[in-house]
């Protein structure tokens, strides 16, 4: 005779979105690039950051030598290590069906973005300061800049980490690989930009780097900048941008995995 069991299987949505946040937090900490990408930014930041207060090193320029003070984009470089924590974090999923084990064990897809979302946020939000700390204290302790101006730098520093690390996680959800999104991260301003400069400032310094260098006090050039509270802007349009526009195709494109 056939038996109906008693017990049921618990809905999914029963799982308190903590739980899954937690369990997200757990899957970064354990991922080798995680830790090798943060060291990684945290070391170029604090090499760069010696470097731009002592001013051994020079960089050439169009108008001769120039300081790595000067260079917003070398200062700035260190993000790209740091964004590669949400494009390994979201990208990684993709490879070899990782994401449908994911779905299934949350087929909501808002709670499963949501989770991700909150997750990846915490860590980066976690992770920033001490990795600009050592550049920043580096610099601004061995420069002539006072207490309130360094701590202002830090702060407006760690903002635009974690708004780039939220535009490269929507990215990589979007391109559903690691590779891609980093290659466009790091193309845009080394060889986009220039060349789109000389053709539409305008246009250039509206890109998630340049954006950013405004945000930061540290523009290129008279004709790639903001205002600090318009390149903070332009920055967090894209954040929103990014992860709106990551969160409605997981809706849609993984609604079926």
């Amino acid at each position: 005779m056939n038996t109906v069991p008693t017990g049921r299987v618990p809905d999914t949505c029963e799982i308190k979105l903590s739980d899954l946040v937690r369990a997200e937090v757990t899957k970064i900490r354990a991922l080798p690039a995680t830790w090798v990408a943060l060291a990684l930014a945290l070391t170029a930041d604090a090499l760069l950051g010696l470097l731009a207060a002592t001013d051994v090193v020079r960089l050439a320029g169009h108008d001769g030598q120039i300081a790595i003070a000067q260079s917003g984009t070398v200062l700035l470089a260190p993000v790209y290590a740091f964004v590669a924590v949400p494009v390994f974090t979201a990208g990684g999923e993709y490879r070899g069906g990782q994401v449908r084990v994911s779905l299934l064990a949350v087929p909501d897809r808002n709670r499963f973005f949501l989770s991700k979302l909150l997750a990846i946020l915490g860590v980066l939000a976690v992770a920033v300061l001490p990795v600009v700390l050592p550049g920043g204290v580096a610099q601004h302790a061995l420069g002539d800049a006072d207490a309130g101006e360094a701590v202002d730098a830090l702060f407006t520093k760690a903002v635009a980490y974690l708004l780039l690390g939220l535009v490269a996680y929507g990215s990589a959800v979007l391109a559903r690989t690691v590779v891609t999104p980093l290659a466009v991260l790091v193309v845009l301003p080394v060889l986009v930009s220039p060349l789109l400069r000389g053709l539409s400032p305008e246009v250039t310094r509206l890109l998630p780097h340049e954006a950013t260098l405004s945000f930061l006090g540290m523009p290129e050039g008279p004709d790639l900048a903001l205002d600090r509270p318009v390149g903070l802007s332009v920055v967090l349009a894209w954040a929103v941008l990014s992860i709106g526009a990551a969160w409605a195709v997981t809706a849609r494109r993984d609604s079926c995995p």
